[in-house]
């Protein structure tokens, strides 16, 4: 992924504030355990929900069931935002990644996915791979959707700054 294109918004920031990173927003999106996940229903209104996901190669994974709302979401509007961070009002940063979700089906991004998925929160969540799809031991099949970013943001707290960075 080439470094993306960085701007401060001064209107958002402390006086003196700096644009954060992207080595920031990527080091948080690598190792945030929870995010949250807003779609759009199909009657246009807003659908969000923590869910796990895995920051690999420039792009955000994530796992839904087939017949789950987001699952439904997407197949209408792949429109996704994904969000994580701090909850804590002085200190920290939160970072939301607009993108396009799109289904993965290749075995191959499969089992790398389910490997990430291993190592990143433990036996809990080991996959094995299936017909295009992610398995789990207790019997369920979950679809694996790769996120496309297309813009992000960064909210630093303490010194306030806003941060955008344009992916595309």
């Amino acid at each position: 992924m080439t470094e993306p294109t960085t701007t401060l918004a001064p209107e958002f920031s402390a006086p003196g504030a700096r644009p954060t990173p992207w080595s920031a927003a990527v080091e948080l999106l690598e190792n945030a355990e929870v995010f949250w996940l807003s779609t759009v229903r199909p009657d246009g209104r807003p659908h969000v929900t923590p869910l796990l996901a895995i920051w690999r190669d420039g792009r955000a994974y994530f796992t839904t069931g087939a017949a789950e709302r987001k699952a439904r979401n997407l197949a209408v509007n792949p429109a996704v935002v994904l969000t994580t961070g701090r909850n804590a009002l002085a200190e920290g940063l939160d970072v939301t990644v607009e993108g396009v979700a799109a289904p993965v089906t290749d075995a191959a991004v499969l089992r790398r996915l389910a490997a990430s998925y291993a190592a990143k929160y433990g036996p809990d969540w080991a996959f094995g791979v299936g017909d295009g799809v992610l398995t789990h031991d207790e019997g369920g099949e979950a679809l694996l959707f790769e996120v496309t970013p297309v813009r992000a943001f960064g909210f630093a707290k303490g010194a306030y700054a806003q941060t955008r960075w344009d992916l595309d």
